[in-house]
């Protein structure tokens, strides 16, 4: 392999990442920095043996549900993108946390992999608005990260440690989802909940009626009332 191309790895199981790819091309092209960009979608493929011959300068984590072991990140620098202003919100369903706690802003941190979950040193972070569904979010987020993945690799920015105060999340559970978590007679607790799981393989709002399921999408307010649409199906199938 040419020694003077860098390979960068993306890893994203998501499919509103797959322009990414395309979109960083020609981004390096355009400032003529010489690289090749390989995306990895399947956890299967993703492996020590796959990623020997690459030999990647960077390996960028952007949504990915599998533990990466450190025969990956002591071989190879690997940075993790996390939707909090770390050390806040280390742990799971950040987005879905980060609006229950009534935030409309955030950072989005790229941080070293290590073996302590979201623990690493941080390269940059940059700022993220949470307004919308959680698929806008995402691809509001996707744009971010883009940018950040530019500035890593042609400024090689030296990762430091994590300041301030540590805090936790839980990831979520399906059953989550239910509206019967919402603050009984709040409107907006409603709309936020809809919207914050309101993306593509995610467990969507619902609620259980007289044998139904009652999946709420496209959540919208407008002077105090909120509209949605609706996908009614019997409760024992679960095609969301």
């Amino acid at each position: 392999m040419n020694d003077n191309l860098d390979v960068i790895i993306i890893l994203s199981n998501k499919d509103w990442h797959n322009d990414l790819l395309q979109n960083l091309k020609k981004k390096f092209l355009t400032i003529e920095k010489n690289v090749k960009i390989k995306l990895f979608k399947d956890s299967d493929k993703f492996n020590y043996e796959s990623l020997k011959n690459l030999n990647p300068k960077y390996i960028f984590v952007i949504h990915w549900g599998d533990k990466i072991g450190n025969d990956i990140w002591g071989n190879w620098e690997t940075i993790i993108f996390h939707m909090t202003d770390l050390p806040f919100g280390r742990g799971g369903s950040p987005l879905q946390n980060l609006i229950l706690l009534g935030k409309t802003d955030t950072k989005i941190s790229a941080i070293q992999c290590n073996e302590e979950l979201d623990s690493g040193d941080i390269y940059l972070k940059k700022d993220l608005k949470l307004s919308g569904s959680a698929q806008e979010i995402f691809l509001r987020a996707k744009d971010i990260i883009l940018e950040m993945i530019i500035e890593i690799v042609i400024k090689s920015p030296k990762p430091r440690p994590q300041l301030g105060k540590l805090t936790f999340f839980k990831r979520r559970k399906p059953s989550q989802s239910d509206m019967d978590n919402c603050i009984f007679g709040d409107i907006n607790s409603w709309y936020d909940h809809i919207r914050m799981l309101d993306a593509d393989g995610y467990p969507h709002a619902y609620i259980e009626f007289n044998g139904m399921k009652i999946i709420f999408r496209s959540a919208k307010m407008e002077s105090s009332i909120l509209t949605s649409d609706v996908i009614i199906q019997p409760i024992d199938k679960e095609n969301l």
